[in-house]
């Protein structure tokens, strides 16, 4: 009964084994730097730069159709290329980073939907706002997996100044120049696990598995490796278990995936050992003389 339940779903069907196998490869790409992302205040840039990689996606979408390279490089070039006005604009200007990425994140989901309405159908809209998981060819896996690669070989190339970044940017820009270059590289980063995350959950759900697991491990570990390693778990539990409910609750594989993982974000504000509210609760011991 129980092996029909949990495990008889991934051995009888190849496209279960294939969701699962992209969830694992996103959770260990995305989870890091969606810690990172956190650390760094940067939580809201995610969501922003989701929906920045869209009208790349479906300016090579309307070149070749769904052809993987088109809509990976378009999406990729679309979410640097914001990164960069924003950047520029926070900087010439009074106007912050987060506004203009706000102003851009806005136009940029306006336009990227009017590109795919224009060329295709109401389908392909859904395709490109939610994704399918379930449908994941032997390309986006390779794709997912090389990303997920790439980004944990750069972290551990710019892993110092990029933490030191996180605790004092200020300490970094006077004994280092490589703070605006690791800034860059990181950014890349984040466009790049989106844009392998929106081949499986589409733009708007493809920041859920980058933010929800690093949201919900900053209530049970204070160490960043712990909350890396944390976020990495809870992303693939999100991806097992959801992939789970959508095979037996005939439920969008996508959205139950990130339903998932917003209800261990919940469990984690409740219980949490680190500031959850039944830890801040609970009578704490006086000291005694």
């Amino acid at each position: 009964m129980l092996y029909d339940i949990l495990i008889g779903p991934f051995i009888d069907y190849a496209f279960m084994r294939r969701a699962l196998v992209g969830v694992i490869a996103l959770s260990l790409g995305a989870g890091p730097i969606g810690v990172l992302l956190m650390l760094r205040r940067m939580s809201l840039m995610g969501d922003a730069m989701a929906h920045a990689i869209l009208p790349g996606a479906a300016l090579g979408f309307m070149v070749a159709g769904f052809d993987l390279f088109a809509m990976s490089l378009g999406g990729f070039v679309a979410g640097v290329v914001v990164a960069v006005l924003a950047g520029l604009i926070a900087r010439t200007t009074q106007l912050k980073e987060d506004a203009a990425l706000a102003a851009f994140f806005i136009v940029s989901l306006a336009l990227g939907v009017t590109l795919v309405s224009v060329r295709g159908t109401n389908v392909d809209l859904l395709h490109f706002l939610f994704g399918n998981v379930l449908a994941l060819d032997n390309a986006t896996l390779l794709l997912a997996a090389a990303i997920a690669t790439v980004s944990v070989l750069v972290l551990a190339v710019i892993w110092r100044p990029l933490v030191l970044e996180c605790v004092d940017p200020g300490f970094l820009r006077t004994v280092s120049r490589a703070g605006a270059p690791v800034h860059m590289a990181f950014l890349a980063l984040v466009v790049m696990n989106l844009v392998a995350g929106f081949q499986a959950l589409g733009t708007l759900l493809a920041v859920g598995l980058m933010m929800l697991p690093a949201v919900a491990m900053r209530f049970w570990a204070r160490d960043i490796s712990s909350m890396i390693g944390g976020a990495v778990l809870i992303g693939i539990v999100s991806g097992y278990v959801g992939l789970l409910l959508s095979f037996h609750g005939n439920l969008p594989a996508g959205p139950a995936i990130i339903l998932v993982a917003g209800a261990l974000y919940g469990m984690s504000v409740i219980l949490g050992r680190v500031g959850g509210y039944a830890v801040r609760l609970m009578p704490r011991p006086h000291l005694e003389g």
